[in-house]
């Protein structure tokens, strides 16, 4: 599949959650992406003078173009990924794992946070410990989290069919 395919493909199915997504539909499309929202940054600086960076503590005007751009390519990026996901044998949620991980690390830490005081003498110290151990270990779970994921996302495709349909190859013949 080359760019320019890639691109319609995605734009076609802008909020397409079904189905599969080859590897070059998907990274040719977050190319896309990221190409585009450079451009339009170029031409924000150049149409309204607001600079890509700023210095150290300098305001920063918005990237009016470049935000918009943004934003309108947010769901079909993720309808992509969540295809792409599809296409590796995968389900879509898979994608939005840091997002699953970071709300039970927030939802952890809330729940932890409203049995300190109830915990607050010298013998209880062994919760807030273990707390502070899981929170820990939750954290770093967060941080490789957005690796596993482009890991998941660059595995080839299951070959032929699979519980999400045909292969992408077999569904354009």
């Amino acid at each position: 599949m080359s760019f320019g395919d890639a691109v319609r493909t995605c734009l076609r199915k802008y909020v397409t959650f079904s189905g599969r997504a080859s590897r070059p539909e998907y990274w040719w499309f977050a190319l896309f992406v990221v190409l585009g929202d450079l451009v339009l940054g170029a031409v924000d600086d150049a149409l309204f003078g607001t600079p890509r960076v700023a210095g150290a503590g300098a305001p920063r005007a918005p990237s009016v173009l470049s935000g918009l751009f943004s934003l309108a390519m947010i769901p079909p990026l993720l309808a992509a990924g969540w295809r792409r996901m599809h296409d590796s044998g995968r389900s879509g949620l898979h994608l939005v794992y840091p997002l699953i991980v970071m709300a039970g690390i927030a939802s952890f830490a809330a729940f932890a946070r409203g049995l300190d005081p109830l915990f607050s003498g010298a013998p209880e110290a062994v919760f807030t410990d273990l707390a502070g151990l899981v929170l820990g270990v939750a954290a770093i779970v967060f941080v490789l989290s957005p690796f596993l994921v482009i890991w998941w996302l660059t595995r080839p495709s299951e070959p032929g069919p699979n519980r999400f349909g045909p292969a992408p190859a077999e569904a354009r013949a």
